[in-house]
């Protein structure tokens, strides 16, 4: 009896261990562990084929920097400049007959039909040129904005069809870092505030300032999502470092 007593009051004891205190503050897994961020670049994007044709020219290499309008990609158009020439040879003899028939219109010597389909070839063949003129202009493709090119997706002499993927490029000048904050921050967090991020692959810390808060909290992990940017030019960072977050919360206010 004393044996089957001692063993109901231990495991009375072990229950009253890890039941929780009422009232007690549980923390957010948010602030139990350390908050991490990935730099990214400003702007990024993929470079695609809009005609399909061979690859003549890359001259920017994979890695390298690049000027806004600068020609990333050259296709050989030997076909389209071919076929530009014909349509403007053509322009050329439908404006001739266009002004004959106004001559001879004058003379009352043609119809009003044959007039008016002189007048629709000339129009129809200015449409082809221009419709060329289009086509020969996706020749070459210009960087949308100055950056550097992460990757070559192709290689010279390829041919590539309509909508195959070229170049991935990405802006750099400005480096920006995403991650996740407690949302109990946000009633001192701003815009424009400052903090460091230590970087993992460099060991150095760095200066950043918020630049965006989230339009919503996620009921779920009682976080927000934040966007900041490295304040200030350090060649060393690259795209794809991540590091560690260092903030310390502004718990009076």
């Amino acid at each position: 009896m004393l044996g089957l007593w001692a063993c109901a009051a231990l495991q009375a004891t072990a229950q009253q261990a890890v039941v929780p205190v009422p009232g007690a503050a549980v923390k957010p897994a948010m602030e139990r562990y350390d908050i991490r961020a990935q730099l990214m670049p400003r702007r990024y994007t993929t470079i695609a084929a809009e005609i399909g044709a061979k690859v003549s020219g890359l001259p920017v290499a994979e890695g390298s920097a690049f000027r806004a309008g600068q020609v990333l990609v050259s296709f050989d158009c030997s076909l389209q400049r071919a076929q530009l020439d014909k349509a403007q040879a053509e322009l050329e003899g439908a404006e001739q007959t266009l002004k004959s028939n106004l001559r001879l219109l004058e003379l009352n010597s043609v119809g009003q039909l044959e007039l008016d389909l002189s007048k629709s070839a000339a129009n129809k063949a200015k449409a082809e040129v221009g419709a060329n003129k289009a086509v020969l202009a996706k020749c070459q493709v210009p960087a949308p904005f100055a950056g550097r090119v992460a990757e070559q997706k192709v290689r010279e002499q390829q041919y590539v069809q309509p909508g195959q993927p070229l170049l991935d490029i990405l802006d750099d000048s400005v480096l920006e870092l995403e991650f996740l904050v407690p949302s109990k921050w946000l009633r001192w967090l701003k815009v424009g505030g400052a903090f460091d991020v230590q970087i993992d692959e460099t060991q150095k810390t760095y200066p950043a300032r918020f630049t965006r808060i989230g339009a919503r909290v996620d009921p779920v992990s009682q976080s927000v999502k934040v966007a900041a940017a490295i304040h200030g030019k350090f060649p060393e960072l690259i795209a794809g470092m991540s590091g560690k977050v260092l903030i310390k919360p502004n718990e009076g206010q």
